[in-house]
């Protein structure tokens, strides 16, 4: 596939992540300090391990080339909420693919509720590959930056689903357990 020049590439990079800057920002300037939020950091061993499966995705936009997607992968939660995590999946081409990320965990999402949560990560990813290579901004050889909003509801104290936004092509619905 021809790739595209340069400018082409940002420009499109910085539409495919307009999305989730705008949720991400509503979402931040909304919430407010909770008392978990004043408190000293507890140490990371205080944190938990995560398994995380995704049976579905919706993409926003009919594609005849379109396979099932579908994801597993483990993440770290740190007592200061910080995220860092593992996704392997099969990407929107049925091409094996990965995401390694450090994010962020919010909760208690505009004091609407105890049980409502954002995430946010960034990372790498790598997996779409030739004749797919520029369905992803600033893909190089399958490497590609992501950035991936989330909102969730923890379930119970193990339990939790959460739909991340996949830039402007889809949502994945994930469900969590902590080990």
């Amino acid at each position: 596939m021809k790739s595209l020049p340069t400018w082409r590439r940002v420009k499109r990079f910085a539409a495919h992540f307009a999305p989730q800057v705008a949720a991400i920002g509503w979402a931040l300037a909304s919430a407010t300090a909770s008392a978990d939020d004043i408190q000293p950091l507890k140490p990371a061993s205080d944190g938990s391990w995560r398994v995380e499966f995704s049976p579905f995705t919706h993409h926003f936009r009919y594609n005849s080339d379109h396979k099932p997607v579908w994801s597993v992968g483990i993440e770290r939660e740190s007592a200061d909420r910080q995220l860092f995590g593992l996704m392997g999946f099969s990407n929107s081409f049925g091409q094996p693919s990965a995401y390694l990320y450090y994010g962020r965990k919010f909760n208690n999402v505009l004091n609407l509720s105890e049980s409502l949560y954002a995430k946010l990560s960034i990372g790498l990813m790598y997996g779409y590959k030739s004749p797919f290579d520029d369905e992803v901004p600033l893909n190089y050889n399958g490497f590609s930056p992501a950035i991936i909003p989330a909102i969730g509801w923890t379930i119970d104290k193990n339990w939790s689903v959460q739909v991340n936004v996949l830039g402007t092509a889809a949502f994945m619905f994930m469900v969590s357990r902590k080990l």
